[in-house]
C-alpha cells in the first residue's frame, strides 16, 4: 500500500460529484442544522473518503471482501447517502415547522433518525478501518487511515455533544438514546458481513453498507414501535420520549410489516428445512422427487402461516387497525373501485405485453443485455407517473406489494421451490449481466426502490412538487438515455477504464431537464401542483412520515 494519497487518486468523478452534493446540502441549511448536523456529516464525508481511498489501494493488491467484480468500493457514497438524505428531509420540516405546517414532534423524529444513520456510517467505517489496518502489514501502513479515524472519532464527539446539548432528559434517557442509536451501527456491521458472506460477488462495499442501513433503519422503527406498545406506560414515561414517536398510517404499516415479515422469513424455513432434511433420506431419484414436493408444501404452509397470519398480526400489535389488515387492504381498494380497479387492470396489461415482448427479444436478438433492461425503465415511466398524477395513495400500497412479490419470488428462486425455482431463475437469467451474480438478482429491486423511495419521502409534509418523480425521471428518463445514446453515439469517455461517456451524460442531463419541463405543463394544466400545496398547508398531518 502506497505511504501517499495523490490529489488525483484522491478526487476522481465520482468523488468529485458526492462531495459537491454534501456541499449543496450544507449549503442550504438554516444555521442550527448547519453546526449541530451538517459540521457532523462533512466529517463524515471526509472519513468515508480516506477510508475509500485506503480500501481501493489494499483491494488492488490483495482480496478482502467477495464484492461485485470491476465495481469501486462506493465506501464514500454509501456511508453519506442516507444520513445526507434525512438531513435534506430534515431541512424540508424544518421549513415547514416555521409556517406551522409541521409539528415538533415530526421534526424529534427525523433528528433522532439522522443520528441513527449517521451512527451506522461511523461504526461501519471504523470496522473496516480497524479491519484494513489489521491486515495491513505495521510497515506498510497508510497515512489516510489516520486521518480517516480522526475525522470519524471528531465526528463522534460533536454528534454526542449534539445530542447532550439539545436534550433535556436525564443520564438514564440520553444513555438509552445513545444505547439505541450505536445498536444500529453494530446491527448494520452483523448484517453486513452475512451480506457479503451469503451473497458474495453480488454488490459493491458502499452498495452492501447502503442497503444494511436502509433494512436495519427500517427494522428499527417497527421494533420501536413493537417495543413501545408492549411496554405501554412505563417506556413511554421513562425512557421513551417524543423523538421516539410518530404517528404512522395504515399503509405505512402495512408496508413496513410486510417487506420485514418477507426478510425474516427465510430465517425459520432455513432451520425447519435442515431439521427435515436431517431427519430424511433422500439416495433414489424417486425419492429426491418426493422430497422435493415436501419441500415445496413445508415452504408454502410456512409461508401461509408467517405472512396471512403472524404479520398481520404484528401490524395489529403495532397499530390500530379497525379491519384485519388483509381485509383494510381490500377495502381500500374498493373504496375508489373504478379508477383503483382501473389502473391494476392497466398494470396488469402494460406488464404482460411488455415483459413477453422483451423476453422475446432476449432470446432471439443479440441486443446486449444492458440495453434490454433499459426497456424495463420505460415501463416505469409508463406505468407510475400516470399512477402518481391520478392516485398517489394506491401507488404507494402497489409499490409495496409489487417489493413484497419480487422478494417472494426471488426466495423461490434462491431456494429453488418446485415448481417455480427453476423457470424463474432462467426467466430472471435472460436479464442479468455483470452486476447481478447467481446468488442474488437484484436489479429490479433497485430499479422499483430507486422510484418508489422520493414517493414514500415525500409523504406527509412536501414544498417540492417535483420531488416525488425524482426516481422515475432520473432512473426511466435520464439512466435510459444515458445508455442508449452512450452505446450507440459515444466517444469521448471519462476515464481510459470506465465506459460511460460525455456523450451519454450529456444526454441523460438534457432529457431530465426536458422531461421535467414537460411534467411542470402538465402538472400545472392538470391542477396537481395546486392540490400538492393544499396538501401541504392543511392536510400534512393525515398522511404523516412512514
Amino acid at each position: 500500500m502506497s505511504t501517499t494519497t495523490s490529489s488525483s487518486s484522491f478526487l476522481n468523478g465520482e468523488r468529485a460529484v458526492v462531495l459537491f452534493f454534501i456541499a449543496h446540502i450544507l449549503f442550504s441549511l438554516p444555521f442550527s442544522l448547519l453546526l449541530s448536523h451538517g459540521v457532523p456529516l462533512s466529517l463524515l464525508a471526509l472519513a468515508a473518503s480516506f477510508v475509500e481511498i485506503s480500501y481501493d489501494a489494499a483491494a488492488s493488491s490483495s482480496s478482502l471482501f467477495r464484492t461485485r467484480r470491476g465495481a469501486s468500493s462506493g465506501i464514500l457514497l454509501g456511508a453519506v447517502t442516507l444520513p445526507a438524505l434525512l438531513l435534506s428531509k430534515l431541512t424540508q420540516l424544518s421549513r415547514g415547522f416555521s409556517l406551522a405546517q409541521v409539528s415538533l414532534q415530526e421534526i424529534h423524529y427525523m433528528t433522532l433518525q439522522y443520528w441513527a444513520t449517521s451512527a451506522t456510517s461511523f461504526v461501519v467505517l471504523v470496522f473496516l478501518s480497524l479491519f484494513l489496518l489489521h491486515r495491513t502489514p505495521l510497515s506498510r501502513k497508510d497515512w489516510g487511515l489516520g486521518f480517516g479515524l480522526c475525522f470519524l472519532f471528531l465526528q463522534a464527539s460533536l454528534c454526542f455533544l449534539a445530542l447532550a446539548s439539545t436534550s433535556s432528559q436525564s443520564g438514564l434517557q440520553l444513555g438509552f438514546k445513545l444505547s439505541w442509536v450505536l445498536g444500529h451501527g453494530l446491527a448494520a456491521v452483523m448484517l453486513l458481513q452475512h451480506f457479503l458472506g451469503t451473497f458474495p460477488s453480488c454488490a459493491s462495499i458502499g452498495e452492501a453498507l447502503l442497503v444494511t442501513a436502509g433494512i436495519v433503519l427500517y427494522f428499527g422503527d417497527m421494533l420501536l414501535l413493537t417495543v413501545m406498545r408492549r411496554c405501554g406506560l412505563l417506556m413511554s414515561s421513562d425512557l421513551v420520549t417524543a423523538e421516539f414517536e410518530t404517528n404512522r398510517s395504515e399503509i405505512g404499516i402495512i408496508i413496513q410489516g410486510l417487506l420485514l415479515g418477507l426478510l425474516l422469513y427465510p430465517i425459520p424455513f432455513k432451520y425447519i428445512l435442515r431439521v427435515w432434511e436431517w431427519s430424511t433420506n433422500t439416495a433414489s431419484a424417486e425419492s429426491r422427487r418426493y422430497s422435493e414436493i415436501r419441500r415445496s408444501v413445508i415452504f408454502i404452509s410456512l409461508f401461509v402461516l408467517v405472512m396471512v397470519g403472524i404479520v398481520p398480526l404484528w401490524m395489529q400489535f403495532v397499530h390500530e387497525f379497525h379491519l384485519h389488515p388483509i381485509l383494510w387492504v381490500l377495502s381500500f381498494v374498493l373504496s375508489d373501485s373504478f379508477k383503483r380497479l382501473s389502473l391494476c387492470i392497466y398494470w396488469v396489461c402494460v406488464i404482460c405485453l411488455s415483459v413477453l415482448y422483451v423476453y422475446d427479444i432476449s432470446k432471439n436478438s443479440r441486443v446486449e443485455r444492458i440495453l434490454l433492461r433499459k426497456y424495463y425503465h420505460l415501463l416505469a415511466v409508463l406505468m407510475f407517473v400516470p399512477a402518481l398524477i391520478l392516485q398517489p395513495e394506491f401507488l404507494d400500497l402497489g409499490f409495496g406489494a409489487a417489493l413484497a412479490v419480487f422478494l417472494t419470488l426471488e426466495i423461490i428462486r434462491i431456494w429453488r421451490i418446485w415448481p417455480l425455482g427453476q423457470p424463474i431463475h432462467q426467466f430472471m437469467n435472460a436479464f442479468t449481466d455483470h452486476r447481478d451474480s447467481d446468488f442474488l438478482i437484484v436489479s429490479h429491486f433497485s430499479l422499483l426502490l430507486g422510484c418508489a423511495l422520493p414517493i414514500w419521502l415525500s409523504s406527509g409534509y412536501n414544498d417540492r412538487p417535483l420531488a416525488p418523480f425524482a426516481g422515475i425521471l432520473s432512473l426511466g428518463i435520464g439512466d435510459t438515455m444515458a445508455s442508449l445514446i452512450g452505446h450507440k453515439y459515444g466517444v469521448l469517455r471519462w476515464s481510459k477504464t470506465g465506459k460511460k461517456t460525455i456523450e451519454g451524460t450529456a444526454a441523460g442531463i438534457t432529457s431530465v431537464l426536458a422531461s421535467c419541463w414537460l411534467l411542470l405543463l402538465l402538472l400545472a394544466s392538470s391542477g396537481y401542483i395546486f392540490t400538492q400545496v393544499l396538501f401541504s398547508l392543511f392536510l400534512s398531518d393525515r398522511f404523516p412520515l412512514r
